[in-house]
């Protein structure tokens, strides 16, 4: 996950990296159509690349029970899946501008790593123990985080200062892999389960007791044999899905495959005539180089895609204020907590849904998990607009206090299967903009010169990952309901250190004017100094 700022006639605004195709053509000028046209085909390849990522990143949710049915585990152990995931991913993304050199090596990695998408989705089926599970997902949280990264990386490169709004189009393409995937999977989600080995044999008997009073399959079975082997009769046909999910993402390492032979980076690949440019390329090219090669690399660097360990080692950090790296402390802890609910909905609604008290059937429960994801997608593209109309401070408080209303509204209406259906859809929009704004907020507060973006992005991803782990954890041994409470509990806390952040921005506000105070005191008496000794100079000049 990346952010972005555009600046215009010298006031800051903020966009969210997400666009599709339906959005005004206001946002968008000529020449930004013509820099598309010129790269149309590698910017379409690197959209499709990031629908693999979408696909990969949301089909854990519908299908963690059926998945601990297959290998046999509990729900604890079964959400280690996840922290496997998350923890590859945030590696992926680490050494992923390793593979960023040259364009065939970026190109070769990205053909590997879709691959092995596809590759995982077709071997999961056959993973009947949760380690191999979890294994096989942590090869592939590895491929999305390095997918992650060098598609953002080549589009920065062709683009350049013009890069925010397609960077926002390639993000939007994670919203739509991730609403496809659990419709996908919904058709052949299990009805009845396969009794859970969990800890509260009890609450699940319950659970599948209602569950079969409730399904017309089951009543028809009812009478013919014993309600406890007919849990044990309801078999799991969610291979199916993962297979479908395969094939359908196939077509992605074949159009990275067939980009690298058009640009004949296939050593089989006979060498042709270069292409020529019409004007209008011909005048971006021109206009490119005159800029140089070191404005390209002052821009890039200054797009805050840089890694956090190579800014830490910044000498301009040095004789900063305190407040300063509180500041990214703080922001940091913020998006850990909204984040962190984000990735525990997406894995867990599901769960919650279909046991007790809300008990809904499973194939019902399973298009939570997709309202959720295109919430959040409708929201990222909302935003857009909106967010050149309101300042990102003003649109984090509407959207926290708006999670911890939405979530109190679960919690109050826990039985209400229309409730939850509703408070998804409001939680996916609230949680949607909160990681582009808090970026932005806490930039401006540092004016640009911290290292926000990357301290910000990697603790949004340790919250997806610990978060998971710990409510998947207490949901097996307090129940389901804990589920809204840890919700609960997590918004509180992340709006608390937001309403922290905006004290501590006061306070280094107030050090930053004393500071230019002071600094103007300084270079007045300064330039006093210098004006006095022009004057003599002159002086002695007019009188030789």
């Amino acid at each position: 996950m990346c952010c972005y700022i555009v600046r215009n006639n010298k006031k800051t605004y903020f966009t969210e990296i997400h666009l599709s195709f339906i959005v005004p053509m206001m946002f968008v000028d000529e020449r930004i159509v013509t820099l598309f046209k010129k790269n149309a085909h590698h910017t379409l390849t690197y959209w499709s690349v990031f629908f693999s990522f979408g696909l990969c990143i949301a089909f854990l949710g519908p299908t963690i029970l059926d998945l601990q049915c297959q290998t046999n585990s509990t729900l604890s152990q079964i959400t280690w899946v996840f922290f496997a995931q998350q923890f590859c991913l945030l590696i992926g993304s680490s050494v992923g501008g390793v593979f960023k050199r040259t364009l065939f090596s970026a190109l070769a990695t990205l053909f590997v790593s879709a691959l092995i998408i596809s590759v995982i989705f077709a071997i999961i089926p056959l993973c009947y123990n949760v380690l191999l599970l979890a294994i096989a997902m942590a090869v592939s949280g590895l491929a999305m985080g390095i997918i992650d990264t060098i598609a953002n990386i080549q589009l920065v490169a062709i683009y350049q200062k013009d890069s925010a709004v397609f960077l926002q189009a390639l993000h939007f393409f994670i919203g739509l892999g991730a609403l496809v995937s659990p419709l996908i999977a919904d058709p052949f989600l299990s009805e009845t389960g396969c009794g859970n080995h969990t800890a509260n044999e009890t609450q699940i008997m319950h659970h599948f007791r209602n569950m079969l009073r409730n399904s017309p399959i089951a009543e028809h079975n009812i009478t013919e044999s014993h309600l406890p082997h007919e849990a044990e009769g309801g078999e799991s046909s969610v291979h199916y899905a993962f297979w479908i999910m395969a094939l359908i993402n196939v077509p992605v390492p074949v159009a990275v495959l067939f980009l690298m032979y058009r640009e004949q980076l296939i050593p089989c690949c006979p060498s042709g005539p270069p292409h020529l440019l019409d004007k209008d390329e011909l005048a971006m090219e021109n206009q490119q180089g005159a800029e140089g090669p070191d404005t390209v690399q002052k821009e890039h660097e200054a797009g805050g895609h840089g890694d956090i360990f190579s800014c830490c080692q910044n000498d301009n950090l040095l004789g900063l204020p305190a407040s300063f790296f509180i500041i990214h402390v703080i922001g940091g802890m913020v998006l850990f907590m909204t984040d962190g609910i984000v990735g525990a909905y997406a894995g867990f609604v599901y769960t919650y849904a279909v046991t007790p008290p809300m008990s809904l059937p499973h194939k019902t429960a399973g298009y939570l998990p997709s309202i959720f994801w295109g919430a959040i997608a409708a929201g990222r593209l909302l935003s857009i607009p909106i967010s050149y109309r309101f300042q990102p401070v003003r649109l984090l408080i509407i959207n926290l206090v708006g999670a911890i209303v939405t979530v109190t509204m679960l919690l109050i209406f826990y039985n209400s299967s229309i409730v939850l259906f509703v408070g998804t859809c409001l939680c996916g929009l609230f949680l949607s903009s909160i990681f582009p704004c808090m970026v932005a907020y806490t930039e401006d507060i540092l004016n640009y010169q911290g290292c926000a973006t990357p301290v910000l992005v990697t603790s949004a991803g340790m919250g997806e990952m610990v978060m998971q782990v710990l409510v998947g954890s207490i949901m097996q041994t307090e129940g389901s309901y804990s589920f809204l409470l840890c919700g609960m509990i997590t918004a509180c806390i992340g709006f608390s250190l937001f309403v922290g952040l905006l004290l501590l921005h006061r306070m280094h506000r107030n050090y930053l004017t004393g500071t230019s105070k002071k600094s103007g005191m300084v270079e007045e008496p300064a330039a006093k100094q210098n004006g006095s000794a022009k004057t003599e100079q002159k002086d002695e000049t007019e009188s030789s």
